[in-house]
């Protein structure tokens, strides 16, 4: 069956929530037995996301084939349980970076390059590539319509409708605002929204109105006759607590059977029975559990945003489901613990400890200090990437006697650099190649056999997704085992520590790569899960 193709919109505003309605128009496609591919488009200049600040652009997600990306592949990723690829991520970069490219090879036979064909040829040639092994090709265009931005890949999709109408739809994710003040949702934004669609040449086939409650029959009847769309198109999209509730709020307007009677399919079962059983589940886990995350990227002015740490949340709350416990997360500022040493105290009210991932000096002593607080007070501990590295010069420090450990990442005239950065990373940085050149993507792990790793993964090789340039110096490595550190995990091409544990500790372990961006809602990651099991044990004498 040749691909259909659905581009997915936004209007208003940003953040409503794009990337959780296509991956779960994907989830509800994929029930119901067909194959299915996502693709974001960000429309920014940058090759990846790799060089932004997390706390103006939120995580940045690492593929299996190591690309650095928006935060949405992630949510893809959780949502249909498939591992995504460089392919299943455009950014207006790369489309220039490519035609630029073929102009300089003489790939276009000496025309004079333009914007369109030339670029939107090759914008409509990589959403052309996913379709070649998937029924349903479904492409999240970032931002909202209306912005410059935009415009080249709109122009796109354009093509690709006029190309083949029965094989293309729109759909349009759209703010209904409430004023308070007024206490009436208002649907004059979203009439802008369609509007301005439609000066792209595009009319949408679906709005899915999101609003703080759900749209009554009257907005609904508006919607319809000013956007120009089936009154049955128009899909309610509430708030709702839990993210994963969404595929079945749209189903309960059968939203899968009207994709597939405007691509002119024939209906099909939905069988999202897994789903409806993990809610169910989310719903019933009332007894609340503690975890505390120490990290830094998380506040900016007076708002907290937990957009950085997205994977990271979502693991630990698919771990705590998983034994019908309801996550209490609070952020821990590692700054506080430097400025006010005694704070760290505080640590002994949470059930476990999580310090992820990071760059950067700032805070880092602080988190050493909540590693060694946890370390001492037999406190469960899960340290990811960074939170490995600062377990590791935390117990070089204290438990070792290597007074000053550092990485040299934060100090390099430290007299013990337990922590260095990797050889080949020395000449990228020495030549100033940021973007894309850390160590990325899925490697291979040996798991020691009677460690608490195994234990979890009952197998003894994995593969687990990195992201860093800075790993556990190897000639350190004797004095921290003789003094009780555990090399749990092993990469063996290279024999670069992958893992880290404790003896005679509940449960301190440490992982150089980021387990959080492969767990699942319906399969937790193995390290989460005893993590939050220890957390458990810890939180009956609390």
């Amino acid at each position: 069956m040749a691909a259909r193709y659905i581009f997915v919109c936004g209007g208003v505003m940003s953040g409503i929530g794009k990337g959780t309605a296509t991956a779960s128009i994907g989830l509800i496609l994929k029930s119901k037995g067909f194959s299915v591919e996502p693709m974001k488009i960000d429309p920014y200049l940058n090759i990846d996301a790799g060089t932004m600040n997390p706390l103006e652009h939120g995580e940045v997600f690492v593929t299996r084939d190591g690309i650095e990306t928006d935060q949405d592949i992630g949510i893809y990723e959780r949502f249909l349980d498939q591992e995504l690829e460089r392919k299943n991520y455009l950014t207006s970069g790369q489309v220039y970076w490519s035609v630029l490219n073929k102009e300089r090879n003489f790939e276009f036979g000496g025309k004079c390059v333009e914007i369109i064909p030339h670029v939107t040829n090759e914008i409509i040639s990589r959403i052309k590539e996913l379709g070649k092994k998937a029924d349903f090709v479904l492409v999240e265009i970032g931002g909202t319509v209306g912005e410059y931005q935009n415009l080249l890949f709109l122009e796109a999709a354009r093509q690709m409708k006029l190309e083949n109408p029965k094989r293309v739809i729109f759909i349009l994710v759209s703010y209904l605002p409430i004023p308070e003040m007024l206490g009436e949702m208002k649907t004059k934004p979203t009439q802008t929204a369609a509007r301005l669609l439609n000066e792209a040449g595009i009319q949408p086939n679906f709005i899915l109105a999101r609003s703080k409650t759900l749209l009554d029959e009257p907005r609904k009847r508006k919607i319809s006759l000013f956007c120009n769309i089936k009154p049955e198109n128009v899909i309610s999209a509430p708030d709702i607590e839990f993210l994963y509730e969404i595929p079945l709020n749209f189903e309960r307007e059968s939203l899968g059977n009207k994709i597939l009677k405007e691509l002119g399919m024939k209906p099909r079962k939905t069988d999202l029975k897994e789903w409806e059983t993990l809610i169910k589940r989310i719903k019933s886990s009332k007894k609340e559990l503690k975890i505390g995350v120490c990290g830094k990227y998380f506040k900016i002015g007076k708002f907290i945003l937990i957009d950085s740490y997205i994977s990271v949340i979502e693991a630990i709350k698919h771990a705590c489901w998983y034994f019908k416990r309801k996550p209490e997360i609070q952020w821990l500022d590692a700054e506080e613990y430097e400025k006010h040493p005694r704070n760290v105290r505080e640590l002994e009210n949470f059930a476990g400890i999580i310090v992820p991932g990071g760059f950067g000096s700032r805070g880092v002593e602080g988190k050493i200090r909540a590693i060694e607080f946890c370390r001492k007070n037999k406190i469960p501990y899960l340290g990811l990437c960074l939170g490995m590295q600062l377990a590791i010069i935390e117990f070089a420090r204290n438990v070792c006697g290597l007074r000053g450990a550092n990485s040299t990442e934060f100090n390099q005239k430290t007299k013990y650099p337990v922590i260095d950065v990797m050889p080949e990373q020395k000449v990228l940085l020495k030549e100033k190649k940021y973007g894309g050149t850390m160590r990325l993507g899925d490697y291979k792990c040996q798991i020691k056999k009677g460690t608490k790793s195994y234990l979890a993964y009952k197998q003894e090789i994995v593969f687990e997704r990195h992201r860093h340039r800075y790993e556990l110096n190897n000639e350190f490595r004797g004095i921290l085992e003789k003094r009780g550190m555990v090399m749990a995990g092993i990469n063996p091409e290279r024999d670069l520590v992958e893992i880290i544990e404790l003896k005679d500790h509940p449960f301190f372990v440490a992982t150089q790569f980021h387990p959080e961006f492969k767990s699942r809602p319906l399969r937790p990651h193995p390290l989460f899960r005893e993590f939050i099991r220890a957390c458990l044990k810890r939180s009956k004498n609390l």
